[in-house]
C-alpha cells in the first residue's frame, strides 16, 4: 500500500499530465470527458454503472480497476491519483478498496461521496449465516460440533492477526458489498443524483429524472427475487466468500461462506473440510464459486461432498465468466443460478 507522502508525491507528478489530457479510466480514458459536465471516478464496477445512469451523457465516468482484475487488490498508478485528485466527484465505498480510501483521504476529501455515509452498511458476520448455523449445530453434536468451534475460533483469530499484519484487505467493521441489495442501490442513486445536481445545476432534472428511471429498474430486479426466490426446497447459499450477505439477507437465505468477507482470506483445510461436511449433511447440491475468484476450492468441497458447482457473481466487475454483461443481466443470471442450485418453483 502506497504511504500518505507517496500518494501526494504521486499526485503532483501526474498534475501536468492531467492538465492536458481528460481524465479517464485505467489506461484508456474515460470517454466524452471534454464535453461533460462533471467527471467522476470510482474503483469499483457497480458504482460505474449506477453513476453511468444517473450522470448519462453529462457526466464522464472514470473507473480506475482495469476490466476482470480483482479490484480489492488495485493499486493506483501516480496518473490514477491524478484523477481522484481532478475528478468532480470521488463516488467510492470506503473499506472496500484500501488504495482508493487513502487516495480520497489525502487528495479528494472534499469531493467524496462515500456510499458508507448515504446508506446504512451491515455489520460483517451479520448475515445470519454460517455462524448461527454453527451454534445450532452444538445443541445436535455436542463435543464434535464444540470442536468445531474451537477450531473456527481459532481460524478466525488467524484471520484477524493477517489482517493486523497489514495483508491490505482488511474491510473493517462494515461489510462494503452493499450492491447485492437493490433498494440501498436505489438510495445510493439518489444520492448521487443530489450530489451531481448541487455541482451541474442546469442538469439537475436529467439527474433526478435519471436516478427515477434506475430506481424502477432496481425495483423491478427486487421484485423478481421476491417472486423467484419465495418457494425454494433449500435455503442454504455456499459460496468462497462472504460477499452475499445482503442478498441472503434480503431473502431470507443462509449464507455458507469457506472464508470472511475478503476473498484474498485463504481457507484451510480443516475450514474446507468442515463446509464439505456440512454440505453432504444437509444434502446441499451446489457449491458457488465466483468468476474473479479460482474454482478449486469449490472444486475440493464438490468432490468431497458430492455437490455441483455453478457460478453466482458478487458484481466486484464483468468478466467473460460473468453471466451478463451488466448490473441489471448479472443480478438476473445470479438469480437464476440461485433458482436452481435452491430449487425454487
Amino acid at each position: 500500500m502506497r504511504t500518505g507522502t507517496t500518494v501526494r508525491a504521486a499526485a503532483l507528478g501526474a498534475a501536468t499530465l492531467m492538465m492536458i489530457t481528460a481524465c479517464g479510466g485505467g489506461e484508456g480514458g474515460a470517454d466524452g470527458a471534454e464535453d461533460a459536465a462533471l467527471t467522476l471516478v470510482t474503483g469499483v464496477y457497480p458504482l460505474e454503472w449506477l453513476a453511468g445512469r444517473v450522470g448519462g451523457d453529462r457526466v464522464a465516468v472514470t473507473q480506475l480497476t482495469e476490466p476482470g482484475a480483482e479490484p480489492h487488490d488495485l493499486e493506483l498508478t501516480g496518473r490514477q491519483i491524478g484523477e481522484v485528485s481532478e475528478a468532480d466527484i470521488a463516488f467510492y465505498v470506503s473499506g472496500l478498496q484500501p488504495a482508493v480510501d487513502e487516495a480520497v483521504e489525502q487528495e479528494a476529501a472534499d469531493t467524496a461521496l462515500d456510499v458508507a455515509d448515504v446508506v446504512e452498511l451491515h455489520p460483517i458476520g451479520d448475515d445470519g449465516g454460517h455462524e448461527h448455523e454453527d451454534e445450532h449445530a452444538h445443541e445436535e453434536e455436542g463435543e464434535h460440533a464444540h470442536e468445531e468451534e474451537g477450531e473456527h475460533e481459532a481460524h478466525a483469530e488467524e484471520d484477524e492477526e493477517g489482517h493486523e499484519e497489514g495483508d491490505g484487505h482488511d474491510h473493517g467493521e462494515f461489510d462494503p458489498h452493499f450492491w447485492l441489495d437493490v433498494d440501498l442501490m436505489a438510495e445510493a442513486a439518489a444520492a448521487l443524483a443530489d450530489r451531481m445536481a448541487e455541482l451541474d445545476p442546469d442538469g439537475a432534472q436529467t439527474y433526478e429524472e435519471n436516478a427515477e428511471a434506475v430506481t424502477a429498474e432496481l425495483t423491478t430486479i427486487g421484485e423478481e427475487y421476491d417472486a423467484g426466490l419465495t418457494d425454494c426446497a433449500r435455503h442454504e447459499v455456499v459460496v468462497g466468500h462472504t460477499a452475499f450477505a445482503y442478498l441472503t439477507e434480503a431473502h431470507g437465505l443462509e449464507q455458507i461462506g469457506v472464508s470472511g468477507v475478503d476473498p484474498d482470506t485463504e481457507p484451510s483445510p480443516s475450514q474446507i473440510a468442515a463446509i464439505a461436511d456440512i454440505v453432504e449433511e444437509r444434502d446441499i447440491t451446489t457449491v458457488f464459486t465466483e468468476p474473479l475468484m479460482p474454482a478449486a476450492t469449490a472444486d475440493t468441497i464438490a468432490a468431497e461432498s458430492g455437490a455441483e458447482v455453478a457460478v453466482l457473481d458478487p458484481l466486484e466487475g464483468v468478466t467473460d465468466q460473468s453471466p451478463g454483461d451488466d448490473y441489471p443481466s448479472i443480478m438476473r443470471g445470479n438469480l437464476a443460478a440461485l433458482t436452481a442450485a435452491l430449487e425454487c418453483s
